[in-house]
């Protein structure tokens, strides 16, 4: 299965469209994870027109998007757990507010966003995953965005690229 992990879209403050690299993943996506950000309601219907969407709402997103997303989810799929949450709030750092938000439960995988810097890492066996923002690198080098395929593990991986258009 190929998850394509989206956050931090920003659309249309920071980008009118998706990026094509974005696209072309998304054309071929089992589903689309976006952690938080899009900004608009349009945004989401945006990407649900690529295929099965799942999402949270963030910081700058809009009320029509709240009414139709939780700030949290727990995706149950091919028989791993995924934690969904933008991250952002106040005290710790960005990853630490999203570990917070499953601490007690059994997670294979934690996805975020709100810092618009990727990672990836390993920690007490659970996998910590921002996919960066598509749309606004900030003081990053490229943008990016994540892809996830679910097989007997989880492989994560980022994509990333100098141009949003």
């Amino acid at each position: 299965m190929k998850i394509v992990v989206v956050s931090d879209t920003h659309i249309p403050k920071r980008a009118k469209k998706f990026p094509q690299p974005l696209i072309c993943e998304m054309e071929t996506a089992d589903l689309i994870i976006h952690a938080g950000d899009w900004q608009t309601f349009e945004v989401y219907q945006e990407l649900s027109a690529y295929g099965n969407v799942t999402g949270v709402t963030g910081n700058v997103d809009s009320p029509e998007l709240g009414r139709v997303l939780n700030s949290r989810e727990l995706v149950a799929i091919e028989g791993f757990k995924i934690g969904v949450v933008h991250g952002h709030g106040r005290g710790k750092s960005t990853v630490n507010r999203a570990k917070s938000a499953f601490a007690g439960e059994k997670v294979d995988c934690i996805i975020f966003g709100h810092s618009h810097i990727p990672m990836y890492k390993e920690e007490d066996g659970v996998i910590l995953f921002n996919p960066g923002s598509a749309t606004d690198k900030r003081r990053q080098g490229k943008f990016s965005f994540g892809l996830i395929n679910l097989g007997n593990t989880i492989e994560a991986h980022h994509i990333y690229y100098p141009d949003k258009e």
